[in-house]
Order: structure tokens, then sequence, then C-alpha cells
């Protein structure tokens, strides 16, 4: 699709790291932009952000878990700019699991799919029948991860597990939109190649009561900076893909109406190319022998 002045793009997730970038993305491109985050401080100063920038944002609190609150998103969204034109289900957590998956409290699992399944699903639903009535072009990108999309890294492995089903989720709907003709595309979108600077790694502090941990954790939460410095002392340099960069290749992927919004990278290519191998050949996966721990 042609992304042009006057559309209007939501995104989830959108108070921080990629779902921001993208919001003042698609503003630098004209576009109004509807800010959807369960973090309200962190909500509102970025709205205000992109405003001082000359951005038209309407921005609203969201817990992307709670069905009925998607769906007043996309009422509020339509009431506000009267249509929608891209969608981007970014909102995503980390899932606290500690230890082996027979050892996982079920929370753990709960709140992982709510947000990073459910709130995909909720998406759909709360704005593609509108967006596909309007018979306008469109576009929904929904967030995935190479851990999972790819495939899982074990020691994340609840996380992995949501991921995997976005891809295939965005699979479903790509078929689905092409079977009915839409004039709306679909796209599934893996940050990277390399790390990024996001609020990932402290997903934990917007954690709902419904799903609190049932027992303390064996070790403390890790912020971004504790796992960088750690790594650094370890003698291993971690290379970032700056969020302006995915942003980038999001606009791209929409007007190119490309599926697979996958950066190229040795290292994911390799991964893929080795996935396929062991399912082609009946194999035991040891692409992920280099992550099993002992």
């Amino acid at each position: 699709m042609e992304l042009t002045a006057g559309q209007v793009a939501v995104v989830t997730g959108a108070a921080s790291g990629i779902g921001l970038a993208m919001a003042r993305r698609f503003a630098a491109e004209g576009l109004r932009v509807v800010l959807a985050d369960v973090e309200e401080g962190a909500l509102e100063k970025a709205a205000a952000h992109l405003r001082a920038e000359g951005a038209d944002v309407h921005a609203r609190v969201v817990d992307v878990a709670v069905r009925q609150q998607v769906l007043d998103l996309a009422e509020s969204a339509y009431d506000t700019y009267g249509a929608v034109h891209v969608l981007c289900n970014n909102a995503g957590v980390g899932s606290g699991a500690e230890g082996r998956m027979w050892e996982h409290e079920p929370n753990d699992w709960e709140w992982a799919f709510a947000v990073n399944v459910w709130g995909v699903f909720h998406g759909i639903q709360a704005f593609l029948p509108r967006m596909l009535a309007a018979g306008e072009p469109g576009h929904v990108v929904n967030t995935s991860s190479g851990d999972g999309g790819i495939a899982p890294l074990p020691t994340a492995s609840v996380y992995a597990v949501t991921k995997a089903a976005v891809v295939t989720m965005t699979e479903s709907l790509y078929a689905h939109l092409r079977a009915e003709h839409a004039r709306v595309g679909a796209s599934v979108l893996f940050p990277g190649p390399h790390m990024l600077r996001t609020g990932l790694w402290e997903s934990h502090r917007n954690r709902p009561g419904r799903y609190a941990k049932e027992r303390p954790r064996k070790t403390p939460y890790r912020s971004l900076g504790q796992w960088e410095a750690a790594m650094k002392e370890a003698g291993r340099e971690v290379e970032f893909t700056p969020v302006e960069e995915v942003a980038g290749l999001v606009v791209d992927g929409v007007r190119a109406d490309r599926f697979w919004l996958l950066p190229g990278s040795e290292r994911s290519d390799a991964q893929i190319r080795a996935r396929a191998a062991s399912m082609l050949d009946r194999a035991n996966p040891s692409y992920l022998e280099s992550f099993i721990l002992d």
C-alpha cells in the first residue's frame, strides 16, 4: 500500500522501544498515530514528545490482554480519526519463568500468552472488520521474534512459544485476507538482526496482580544494562540494532506488501536452513545443541 499523509496508524506497546520508533516513523511519513500502551506515565511522555515534533497523536492506556480494552481502543481510534489504515500489534512481554519447563509457574505462561498471543488476536478482531469494510488499502503488522519465530532459545522458552504462535497466526491471517481478495495486507516482524534496547527486559514492572508469581524468584530480574555488563565481563561484545532501523524495515515492508519483515543475518539464515533441514531429513534438532544447558 502507499503511505500518504492523513492516513492513520495504530501501534500497541507504543510508549517505548520498537513501538515508539514505529509511531515516530509513521508520523514522519505524515500519518496520524494512535498510541496504545499499558504504562500510563510512559505513554503520556511519548505522546507529548511526538506532539512536540508536530505529530497528530491520540493516546490511550490499554492492556491488550483484556479484550474489552482493545475493542474500546478501536472505538476510540475510529471516533477520533474515522479510519485506520495500519495496525501494528506490537505489545509484548517476557514471562519471568525460571528453570525447566516442568518447573514453570502456570502464571508465567498465562501472562505471556495473554499479552503476546491473545493481544494480537484481540487486535485483529477489534480492527480488521472495519478496515475490510472500508475497502481502503491497509496493512497489519504483527511483531514476532527470532526467538521462537525462527527457532527457540530454550532458556526463554515461554516467550519463544508465544512468538512462534504469532508467526502461525499471521500466516493464517495472510491466507484469509488473500482468500477474501482484501485490500489489506499482513506482515510478521522479526526485530533485529541484533539485540535491541527495549523495555522487554523489564516487562515485569507492568505484570498485573491476576498473573502474579506464586513464589519468589530464585534469582533477581536482570536489566538489559546488567546483562550487557555481564557479557562484557565475559569478553563478549553485544551488537545492537537501533529501533529506528526496525521502524524503517516496517515502513518499507508495508509499502512493498512484504510478508516476512526479516532482516538479513548470517546467524538467522543459518538457523532457518538448519531447522528446515532437520525437518526434511526427519533428524533430531541439532540446531538447538548450542543452547542446551548442562
